[in-house]
C-alpha cells in the first residue's frame, strides 16, 4: 500500500501501534515546519518541551537532532573543500599525520568521500563515544573498529557512526581549531543559525528553551538543563578533570559528537533546507553541491546494512552525509511519504527522538521535524520508517 490514505491507515491498524502511541503520548512533543525557498511555516507543535515547568514548546525550541548533524558536519567539510583546505579524495592520514588503514586492506587509502559515505570499512563495534583522554587513533587501533570483509572503496555500505569522529579530527587537524568552534565560524553562523554542537556555542538564553527528551515511559533521555549549560559539554574519561585548555585538535573528534550531538530548532533546521533548496547558493559551490546530492552508493539488494547490521530496505541511496529517498528499487522501503517522490536530507534517530529534514529538490518545498518518546520498539508504517514519523509526516502535509 501507497500513498496519504495508506499511511494513515497504517497507523491505524498495525498491531499494538495504539497501545505504543498511547504510551508515547504521555511525554511526547512533536514539532514540524513546512518550508519552500523563500518561506517557513508551522504546522505541528504540540507537547511540553520541559514536564517539569510545564513550558509548551515552540518552533524556536533547540533539541539534539540526532544524526541529521552528519549532514550539518558534511557541510563543514564541503566548506572547507571550496575553500582549499580539504580534499575529498586525498588519504586523510596526510591530514591526521599518522597513518590511517584498515588492517585487513592496508594498502587502501581512506579518504573523506569514503568516510562521509559510509563505505570506510569502519563499524561502531568499538564504539564512537571517545570520552576527553582518550584519542581517535586510539579507538581505530581496536579491531573492533573495522569491518573485516569489507574495505575502503567496495561497493559496499555499512551506516557507521563512527566514521564522523574520524571526519571531525581531520576537519580540525587540517585547520587547527576546534570541531565546535570550527562548526560555529564556517556553517552555522554564516547560515545565521542558533545552533550548536553539544550545547558549546549556545547561549543561555537557548539552554533556557532547550526540548527535553523524554523516553516512552517518562524518564530522561538527555537534556535536562533545568536551564543553564552543561558545565562540561564532552564526555570525559573516568577520573580525569574537563578541562579542554590541553586539548590538541586532531586528537578526538569525537567530543562534540559530530555524529548526533547538533541542538538545533526546527525553525533553523528549515533554514538548512532552504540552503539546499537553493542549490547551496551562496554558501557552497555548484561542484560541492553535486558532491553533496550525488548518490555515491546505491542498494542492489545485497550491498549494504542499515545500522543494525540489516539490509532493511531503509538506506536505499547515500551521497555524502545526505541519504535520497524515495526510490523504487526492488528491496527498497525507504519512503516515509507514501508518494512515491524523490526527496534529499538525513533522518536522526537516538535517545527516543525520531527526526528528518527532507525536501523535493526539484519544487524547493520542504519538512522539517522531530518527535520524542517513541519506543525502542515502535512499529514500522507503511515504509522502513516507524509509524510515528510517517504520522509526523501525513499531519505536516495536512495540518
Amino acid at each position: 500500500m501507497r500513498g496519504w490514505l495508506c499511511l494513515v491507515a497504517a497507523l491505524l491498524f498495525v498491531p499494538g501501534t495504539a497501545v505504543r502511541a498511547q504510551a508515547q503520548g504521555m511525554h511526547s512533543v512533536t514539532v514540524a515546519v513546512n518550508f519552500d525557498r523563500q518561506s517557513i511555516r508551522p504546522a505541528v507543535i504540540e507537547g511540553t518541551a520541559d514536564a517539569t515547568s510545564g513550558r509548551p514548546v515552540s518552533t524556536d525550541d533547540p533539541v539534539r537532532i540526532a544524526s541529521i548533524s552528519k549532514l550539518v558536519t558534511t557541510l563543514g567539510v564541503l566548506r572547507l573543500v571550496d575553500a582549499g583546505v580539504l580534499d575529498l579524495d586525498r588519504d586523510v592520514s596526510d591530514y591526521l599525520h599518522w597513518q590511517l588503514r584498515h588492517p585487513q586492506f592496508p594498502d587502501r587509502p581512506i579518504t573523506l568521500r569514503l568516510l562521509l559515505s559510509h563505505r570506510s570499512g569502519l563499524t561502531d563495534g568499538a564504539d564512537y563515544i571517545i570520552p576527553l583522554g582518550e584519542t581517535i587513533r586510539q579507538r581505530l587501533a581496536d579491531p573492533r573498529a573495522w569491518d573485516a570483509a569489507h574495505g575502503p572503496g567496495e561497493d559496499w555500505f555499512h551506516y557507521t557512526n563512527l566514521n564522523f569522529p574520524v571526519v571531525a579530527s581531520v576537519m580540525e587537524a587540517a585547520t587547527g581549531e576546534r570541531f565546535d568552534r570550527l562548526m560555529q565560524r564556517i556553517v552555522l553562523k554564516p547560515l545565521g543559525l542558533s545552533a550548536c554542537y553539544n550545547w558549546s556555542g549556545c547561549t543561555g538564553v537557548a539552554a533556557m528553551s532547550a526540548v527535553v527528551l523524554y523516553r516512552a515511559d517518562g524518564t530522561v533521555a538527555r537534556d535536562d538543563l533545568r536551564g543553564a549549560l552543561p558545565a562540561c559539554p564532552v564526555v570525559v574519561k573516568d577520573g580525569q578533570p574537563c578541562n579542554l585548555d590541553d586539548y590538541t585538535p586532531g586528537w578526538n573528534g569525537a567530543l562534540f559528537s559530530p555524529q548526533g550531538g547538533l541542538r538545533i530548532s526546527m525553525n533553523d533546521l528549515a533554514r538548512v533546507g532552504q540552503m539546499l533548496a537553493r542549490g547551496g547558493h551562496g554558501f557552497l559551490t555548484p561542484a560541492s553541491y553535486a558532491a553533496l546530492t550525488t548518490p555515491e552508493w546505491r542498494f542492489n539488494g545485497h550491498n549494504g546494512v542499515g545500522e543494525n547490521g540489516d539490509p532493511d530496505g531503509f538506506f536505499c541511496a547515500y551521497g555524502l552525509g545526505l541519504q535520497l529517498i524515495g526510490n523504487r528499487s526492488e528491496g527498497c522501503h525507504d519512503d516515509p511519504f507514501g508518494d512515491g517522490v524523490p526527496r534529499i536530507g538525513h533522518p536522526g534517530e537516538a535517545y527516543a527522538l525520531r527526526s528528518g529534514l527532507w525536501l523535493d529538490p526539484r519544487t524547493g518545498r520542504g519538512v522539517a521535524f522531530f518527535t520524542t518518546a517513541v519506543p525502542d520498539d515502535a512499529a514500522k508504517g507503511a515504509s522502513a520508517f516507524t509509524a510515528a514519523e510517517e504520522g509526523v509526516l501525513v499531519r505536516a502535509r495536512h495540518p
